[in-house]
């Protein structure tokens, strides 16, 4: 037992295995200090610093890109934020326009368009139509060619896929058949340029949405919009029963009372682009 005094245990000294008959067998260096080490000091209690000692960080100085380790650095590229794609914008004094006959067309109301279309809907499904986006510069601003019919609606250059039929080469038909000659057999050089929105209905009669609509089924109609690239000379042929109008992008931007939720959202798709207007 460990004797105690003023209720404070004192160390006495080794204490010796039980098993150790006679203190003379047992070994006289388990009694003494490590070698080289003051008696006193073995017996004093070593005090540790309440923080650990302060080191300086090594500094490593760069020469070019070489360091004073010996090591070769990589120069570190800096990152670039991606360019936007440019777009060319030709005047529009540049183009010719001309008429030829004018298409026929159903003088048909909303409700007898309706049931139309959902005909077609319970034949085919849904319905897709692809429309251009083509684009002149006057007066130092990007406008937009636009149809109007009846001198009522504006229409962006386009209308309905046949069936299998891709967008691209459908949209191309559609150019030709609303901007070109009368030449079923010509080839008009349509250049054709990336998808830059859809939208979609719910229903035939609806308001169309920039994303499918929630809680439906099945959509009605999906809309696209491709740009369409111009050359710097061009000869646009409309029927004389639509109008081909150049409305400036700052006219149609957040008016979709005039030109509808499709026309009027235009300016902001083209914001990726950059302009690239060229005047004479």
């Amino acid at each position: 037992d460990v004797p105690t005094k003023c209720g404070r245990a004192t160390w006495p000294g080794p204490i010796l295995p039980r098993h150790v008959p006679d203190l003379a067998l047992f070994p006289l260096a388990f009694l003494l200090p490590p070698t080289g080490q003051n008696p006193e000091e073995s017996t004093k209690p070593k005090i540790q610093a309440p923080y650990p000692a302060y080191r300086r960080p090594r500094l490593l100085r760069c020469v070019g890109e070489r360091v004073d380790m010996g090591l070769e650095m990589a120069p570190v590229e800096e990152e670039r934020s991606p360019e936007q794609p440019e777009l060319q914008i030709y005047p529009l004094c540049r183009y010719y326009f001309g008429a030829r006959d004018a298409r026929p067309c159903a003088g048909e109301t909303a409700a007898d368009r309706a049931l139309r279309l959902k005909a077609n809907f319970a034949a085919r499904g849904l319905r897709t139509c692809v429309h251009g986006v083509l684009l002149v510069e006057l007066s130092g601003h990007p406008h937009v060619l636009l149809l109007q019919v009846r001198n009522s609606s504006f229409l962006l250059p386009g209308g309905r896929l046949r069936p299998a039929e891709q967008d691209v080469q459908g949209l191309k038909r559609k150019l030709s058949s609303k901007l070109a000659a009368a030449d079923r057999n010509g080839d008009h050089h349509w250049q054709i340029g990336e998808c830059i929105g859809m939208w979609w209905r719910s229903e035939f009669e609806a308001r169309p949405f920039p994303y499918p609509p929630p809680n439906t089924r099945a959509p009605k109609e999906c809309v696209k919009l491709f740009l369409v690239r111009l050359p710097m000379a061009r000869q646009f042929v409309v029927p004389r029963n639509l109008k081909l109008l150049a409305v400036p992008l700052s006219q149609i931007h957040d008016n979709p009372q005039v030109y509808g939720p499709i026309i009027s959202g235009v300016p902001n798709l083209l914001s990726k682009f950059s302009f690239n207007l060229v005047r004479d």
